[in-house]
């Protein structure tokens, strides 16, 4: 996919990822690092990329922030496709393009690998029995979930007040499941985002942070006034 993916942007990563979904099916889970686009700092890391695999029915995995040996064997790979086809780049995009292609079939059909016991990934490789969709699922929720609609500023409204989400859930239904009295899991799909508490109206993170960033929090609080 590096090879045509000219831009990091939302759209065409989503467009990307369609295309290869509908040719190869769909995996149970993507594991990626932190970085554009997959990943952003808001709940759970959510991006608009990972929001449209989590539609789909796919759960993202990542690392931890600032610890690439996570993803060791993928960092070895991206060396040597670096090493192998752009020092020095080709002279045009087309041509870097077979560069890529030519790459991507050595690597996947002839250079023996010691983790596969000097065989190749092709001699493993089955594709996903689950085909893409032609249109994305509904996000669906066990029925004790209270269920709210994210508006278009990245907030719900609970018990007549607005607790900021994020923006990239705008759009979407979330679900709530309490867990104590004034304690409420929040979900995006199957993809726990963090949890409310009532008594603040705001989301904790995974970290145990309710402390936001600036220009959210302003936007919070503009929204509770009006």
């Amino acid at each position: 996919m590096s090879g045509r993916v000219l831009q990091r942007s939302a759209p065409t990563a989503c467009w990307a990822a369609a295309r290869l979904f509908r040719e190869f099916g769909l995996p149970e889970r993507i594991h990626t690092d932190n970085g554009v686009p997959f990943a952003t700092t808001t709940l759970a890391r959510l991006s608009s990329l990972s929001a449209f695999w989590v539609r789909l029915g796919i759960l993202p995995e990542f690392i931890e922030p600032g610890k690439p040996q996570q993803n060791g064997r993928h960092e070895r790979m991206h060396r040597t496709l670096k090493a192998e086809t752009t020092r020095p780049p080709a002279g045009n995009r087309t041509a870097q393009q077979r560069r890529f292609n030519g790459f991507r079939e050595e690597f996947n059909h002839e250079r023996p690998h010691e983790a596969l016991g000097m065989n190749t990934p092709a001699g493993f490789y089955e594709p996903s029995p689950r085909p893409m969709p032609s249109k994305l699922p509904p996000l669906d929720y066990p029925g004790h979930f209270e269920v709210c609609y994210v508006s278009f500023n990245g907030g719900i409204r609970w018990k007549r007040d607005w607790v900021n989400v994020s923006i990239v859930c705008a759009g979407e239904y979330v679900g709530l499941e309490e867990i104590d009295n004034g304690i409420l899991e929040l979900y995006f799909g199957p993809l726990k985002l963090g949890r409310l508490l009532e008594e603040h109206m705001r989301i904790e993170d995974a970290n145990g942070k309710l402390k936001r960033r600036a220009a959210i929090v302003q936007a919070a609080e503009t929204a509770r006034r009006r």
